[in-house]
Formats: C-alpha cells, structure tokens, sequence
C-alpha cells in the first residue's frame, strides 16, 4: 500500500507531528509515518512491549566522566548480597 488518507488527528497529535517533523527537519508525512512506525513496533522499539522505555534517553551522555564515576562509587554497596536474607 502506497498511499492512506487518514482523518482525524486532533490537535494533540497533529502537533506532536508538527513539533518532529520541525525538531527533525522533515516533512510532515515522514513525521506521520514515523509515528506511525513507532506506534505499531516496527521502528525505535516504541509499542514493544518486550522492550525498554526510552523516556530517559535524553540523559545519555550528559553526564561528566567525574559524575559517572561518583554514580557508580554510589552504588558499590548495592552490588554486595547479604546471604543470609536469601536463605
């Protein structure tokens, strides 16, 4: 199928388009259909349920080496099991 007509996007997610179509600097039927890829699993892994958000993934990198390395002195205790709660 090459061509849909679809009606009824509301303004909510006529301007969700909008907005990637402009962050993304294309056209508004590459946006739609971008979406429209997500949405059914088939793109970004967006709509499968087996995997993981991505709300987040606006965080990645933006952390200073420094930072990461105080993050994961952090969390060094939690990598220690007591045994004796699990037996």
């Amino acid at each position: 199928m090459e061509q849909l007509t679809v009606r009824g996007f509301g303004d909510e997610l006529g301007a969700a388009v909008r907005d990637l179509a402009d962050r993304e600097r294309i056209s508004l039927n590459q946006a739609a259909l971008r979406l429209l890829r997500r949405g059914a699993g088939l793109e970004g892994g967006r709509g499968n349920p087996k995997a993981v958000g991505t709300s987040l993934d606006h965080l990645i990198g933006s952390w200073t080496a420094e930072e990461a390395d105080e993050f994961d002195a952090a969390l060094e205790d939690l990598q220690n099991l007591d045994e004796d709660l699990w037996t």
